[in-house]
């Protein structure tokens, strides 16, 4: 089982080309460490999820005095390249995403046969100790799944329709896997994560067909906003609740347009990610104890979205 501050949990989107950047960290609480850290995911360019990702990577590398390479891209055989560039460059450390790990482990393997040290993150819990990864920052997604398949029960759910936007991801699969294992009327739709009006169109096609839905669970924010068009369109009624959340989905809880959102701390796993590195450079520490450090999954509903949608709009959560 994972080691967790609390458990009460994404993962993202797919389509579209790589993106690099460099920040350098000086000052900080670290002073001036000299490493370099890259950072590497599968983001999809215009996901907003990935820039409280990026802003906790940011600021870790300010506080421990270490310069940032962050690059990405949703193709696993391009991220794959991404970490041996990152290899060819001689980092000081590496941290990833795992979202397809037949595509990435061979590589990271090279890694740390490299002398370079791995932390995983985001995506890949049951994967990151066979890639030879440091510890694995991340939400338990299944367990996010069930949870999500219970509350929608407890609401009165009579079918749930869970959509996947992108295809191979192991993050998105146990989401859905898990709202079926605890509620078995789930059916699963794939929508093209890169395409709003296609993912908007596909749900509300689904909705005018099916009109025993009742709930729809979506993986990630801009495809909870799509599915509220969807229902407009399909002049139907559905409760709505995501894993992951951005300002406007924040905001739909709050107005009731959305039930709750799955959070998984992203910030943190960016922030964390990067702190390993620094803290196994410096003196040896490692996390987690062999297992995955939990940073999810956690509710927020209407309950608690004023407490959390401030640090939403300032990016840190």
């Amino acid at each position: 089982m994972a080691t967790a501050a609390a458990v009460t949990l994404a993962a993202c989107s797919g389509g579209g080309a790589p993106t690099t950047s460099s920040t350098g960290g000086g000052g900080g609480g670290g002073g001036n460490s000299g490493y370099t850290f890259a950072m590497i995911t599968h983001e999809t360019p215009g996901d907003t999820f990935w820039d409280r990702i990026k802003a906790g990577a940011q600021q870790a590398a300010k506080d421990t005095g270490a310069t940032l390479k962050y690059s990405s891209d949703p193709e696993a055989s391009k991220q794959a390249v991404l970490i041996q560039n990152a290899i060819d460059s001689k980092v000081d450390g590496i941290a990833t995403t795992l979202v397809t790990p037949d595509a990435l482990i061979p590589t990271i393997k090279k890694a740390v046969d490299a002398g370079i040290p791995v932390d995983t993150f985001n995506s890949g819990i049951d994967f990151f100790q066979k890639a030879g990864a440091l510890t694995h920052f991340a939400s338990n997604e299944k367990l996010g799944g069930q949870q999500a398949g219970k509350r929608a029960a407890a609401a009165g759910a009579t079918k749930i329709l869970c959509t996947i936007q992108q295809t191979g991801s192991v993050a998105l699969e146990d989401r859905c896997a898990g709202v079926k294992d605890s509620f078995p009327a789930t059916e699963n739709l794939q929508v093209n994560g890169a395409d709003d009006a296609a993912v908007t169109t596909a749900i509300q096609a689904k909705l005018t067909e099916d009109k025993s839905i009742n709930w729809v669970i979506t993986l990630g924010a801009p495809q909870a906003l799509d599915t509220i068009k969807a229902a407009q369109g399909a002049g139907v009624n559905v409760k709505i609740g995501t894993f992951d959340t951005n300002p406007a989905a924040a905001q739909a809880v709050q107005d009731g347009k959305i039930e709750w959102f799955i959070d998984q701390q992203p910030y943190l796993q960016g922030y964390m990610a990067i702190t390993q590195l620094y803290l196994f450079k410096k003196n040896g520490n490692v996390l987690g104890g062999g297992q995955a450090v939990l940073t999810g999954p956690s509710f927020v509903d209407k309950t608690n979205i004023a407490q959390v949608l401030p640090f939403i709009k300032q990016n840190t959560r």
